[in-house]
């Protein structure tokens, strides 16, 4: 029996990513955010077709891509819609694509779901996996590099800032972050929320002096508003700040709309 309806998390850019060394794969530890998520809903029936409701999500061919490469026959009505902006960094591609494998019916383990991402797409999210903040993750490939414990706990807060900008999987020019996993590492392993959220904000200055934009306020949003550190989508637009449980400021959403996020979240994370 398939079933008729789906919620699948996205998530908020992410806290690592890079190159592992000059020649290696781009790799990233992403940040969950329950908040944000792609629901859907399945009609049996004849033919096939992928909806969204206010923006699309996968078109058909890349929906019949992906369904083939697990196997299945694309047949029904799928209906999806998104929390979160597509192309703002918070994963509604690979939530959509994993959404539509649960709603036709597949029980495949997570890596199989995520090969078929790559098949459809070139590039994948990690959340299709039940824990994925705690893997490192090459997201050309759709496999599993490192893992971790459980990070400690945190609070999040962010939005989105500046213009929408869809993945390229094609797109290598990512700064070297070959340094920062092994401190990660450690970090995770002493629950060392400080160093983890400093090194989240030394891996988004690398790729902000790479990438652009040169003028991003999230660092100084966060030396601002005492937050450990800071986080970003590295392709998108979600902008976060890293928190110790209980430290969010009171005029938290003040100051970020003041700097011109919008579509502002609050969230917790890790544990």
């Amino acid at each position: 029996m398939n079933p008729h309806a789906v919620r699948i998390a996205g998530h908020f850019g992410e806290l690592l990513q890079g190159r592992l060394g000059a020649d290696g794969p781009v790799a990233l530890v992403t940040l969950p955010c329950p908040e944000l998520a792609v629901t859907g809903t399945f009609r049996p029936g004849p033919g096939f077709g992928v909806h969204g409701r206010g923006q699309r999500l996968i078109t058909p061919d890349r929906a019949r891509r992906f369904l083939q490469a697990l196997g299945l026959v694309p047949r029904g009505r799928f209906l999806l819609r998104a929390a979160m902006p597509v192309g703002g960094g918070a994963g509604a591609s690979t939530a959509a694509l994993v959404a539509l494998a649960r709603l036709a019916g597949s029980d495949a383990a997570p890596e199989v779901v995520a090969r078929a991402c790559i098949v459809a797409e070139g590039a994948s999210d990690p959340t299709m996996f039940a824990r994925p903040e705690r893997l490192l993750w090459a997201s050309r490939q759709g496999r599993v590099l490192d893992r971790t414990p459980a990070l400690p706990r945190f609070e999040v807060v962010g939005g989105f800032l500046g213009p929408m900008r869809r993945t390229d999987p094609a797109d290598q020019a990512f700064a070297d972050i070959g340094d920062l996993w092994p401190r990660w590492r450690r970090a995770v392993d002493a629950g060392d929320l400080a160093a983890l959220a400093g090194l989240s904000g030394e891996a988004a200055r690398r790729t902000l002096a790479r990438r652009g934009p040169a003028e991003d306020p999230t660092g100084w949003l966060a030396r601002r508003l005492g937050a450990l550190g800071h986080a970003i989508a590295h392709t998108g637009a979600a902008r976060a700040l890293l928190f110790a449980p209980g430290t969010v400021p009171e005029d938290w959403a003040a100051c970020l709309r003041a700097a011109g996020l919008r579509g502002l979240i609050r969230f917790r994370a890790g544990g």
